[in-house]
């Protein structure tokens, strides 16, 4: 069977200071080929960057997160640039914005995010999108910017709105909300998104699928997720992991390619 790849995943987060080797153990242990990393901060970027170095099933995504947007300097952006010609950085992000908290600063956010949307053009790697509560603002922004390949991370919106994004070619990245018992929305969501736009993640150490809600996530978790979603396309985990193994090595072709490639 091919291996799961958690699309997105916190691994530097201080969550993990305990037991981080134990944990990217774990997750291969259970199946897990794949792990990007995602940085939220120039800092954090460079931390995802060394795990990627120090794992060789970890790859890094470099970003600021649009509740840091106004760390985003003109310098930050030089760095990150630097970052993303790492050879084991496969997107730029986590980026995009997030209206939950009110718009008070979303000036300050949507210049971030077309900074780094303008960032994974030039460098020609995906970009990592967060969206909260501001969808249209999203879709504007990307339609402006033109990006080679956009990764919905964490998507949590309608089916009508999966179905649109999926129709402009960007991916739809699930997460264990998925198996929430009230998630029903997002299941419809999930059954009516092309096979071939479809990805899995854990956002750990966020958001721990059924049957493990409550506990820290971890990236092992990821195959909760994806049997549900097994489950509600009517597949077999074998021929699930298959289509989004090559849907990961689709659009991170940066190294996952290649462990896609080792893996056959």
């Amino acid at each position: 069977m091919a291996g799961w790849t958690d699309t997105h995943v916190h691994l530097d987060d201080s969550a993990f200071d305990p037991d981080r080797d134990a944990v990217v153990a774990r997750a291969v242990a259970a199946g897990v080929t794949a792990m990007i990393c995602a940085g939220t901060s120039v800092e954090g970027s460079r931390r995802a960057v060394s795990l990627a170095e120090r794992h060789p099933q970890v790859f890094a995504a470099v970003g600021v997160h649009p509740q840091q947007a106004a760390l985003l300097t003109d310098a930050a952006v030089r760095e990150l640039a630097v970052l993303a010609r790492h050879p084991r950085v496969v997107a730029i992000g986590e980026t995009g914005l997030d209206y939950a908290r009110g718009r008070g600063d979303a000036i300050v956010q949507q210049r971030a995010f077309a900074a780094q949307a303008r960032l994974a053009r030039e460098t020609g790697l995906p970009l990592v999108v967060h969206n909260r509560e501001a969808s249209e603002d999203v879709e504007r922004i990307l339609d402006n910017e033109e990006v080679c390949a956009v990764v919905m991370h964490c998507f949590n919106g309608s089916p009508d709105l999966a179905a649109r994004w999926a129709r402009a070619g960007w991916m739809i990245s699930v997460a264990g909300p998925l198996t929430f018992p009230k998630a029903d929305v997002l299941r419809e969501a999930a059954r009516r998104v092309p096979l071939d736009r479809l990805l899995v993640e854990t956002d750990a150490p966020y958001l721990s699928p059924v049957p493990v809600r409550g506990r820290r996530c971890e990236p092992g978790f990821v195959v909760h997720t994806a049997r549900m979603l097994a489950g509600l396309r009517h597949m077999s985990d074998e021929a699930l992991a298959s289509v989004l193994a090559d849907n990961a090595a689709r659009v991170f072709p940066r190294g996952l390619t290649q462990g896609r490639t080792a893996a056959l």
